[in-house]
C-alpha cells in the first residue's frame, strides 16, 4: 500500500506535462483528433481544461483531515457519553447497596428492639434465681442494642 502512494503522486505531478492543444479536424466527413492543426479541411481547436495543480490535491487532502478530524470528535463524544453512562449505573449500584445495607440494619435493629422488649415481659413475670439470669439477659440485650442501633 505504502509503495503505491509515490507512484499515484507521481502520476498526479504529470498530469499537467499532458495538457496540451487538442485539435479537432473534419476532412470528407471524417473527424480526426490530433496535437497538430490538419494540412487541409475544417480545423477546430478544442479547450483543454489546466490540469488541477497542488493547491486542488491539497483542498481535497484539507477535506480528508476535516473528516477526519469530525470523525475523531464523534468518537470522543461517544466515548465520554458511555463514560458517563458507566458512571452514572456504578452510581446507581452503589445507592441500591446503601439503601440494602439501611433497610438490613433498619430490620435487625427492630428484631433487637422486639427482643428487649419481649426480655423484659417475660422478666416481669419471673421471680427468685430466674430473675436474676432475665436481669443478665436483658442488660446484655440492652448493651447489644445500644451498641448496633446508636440512635
Amino acid at each position: 500500500m505504502l509503495r503505491l502512494i509515490p507512484a499515484l503522486a507521481a502520476c498526479a505531478l504529470c498530469q499537467g506535462a499532458l495538457a496540451q492543444s487538442v485539435f479537432k479536424c473534419t476532412v470528407d466527413g471524417k473527424i480526426e483528433y490530433g496535437d497538430r492543426p490538419c494540412a487541409r479541411g475544417q480545423v477546430v481547436a478544442l479547450n483543454v481544461p489546466p490540469a488541477p495543480g497542488p493547491g486542488a490535491a491539497s483542498a481535497a487532502s484539507r477535506e480528508r483531515e476535516a473528516l477526519l478530524e469530525l470523525e475523531k470528535m464523534r468518537l470522543a463524544r461517544e466515548l465520554q457519553q458511555e463514560r458517563a453512562r458507566a458512571s452514572a449505573e456504578r452510581e446507581a449500584r452503589a445507592e441500591a447497596r446503601e439503601r440494602r445495607a439501611a433497610d438490613s440494619q433498619r430490620r435487625r435493629c427492630g428484631k433487637l428492639r422486639l427482643r428487649q422488649k419481649w426480655a423484659d415481659e417475660d422478666r416481669a413475670r419471673l421471680t427468685g434465681a430466674a430473675l436474676e439470669q432475665a436481669r443478665i439477659k436483658a442488660r446484655r440485650d440492652a448493651e447489644t442494642l445500644a451498641v448496633e442501633c446508636p440512635a
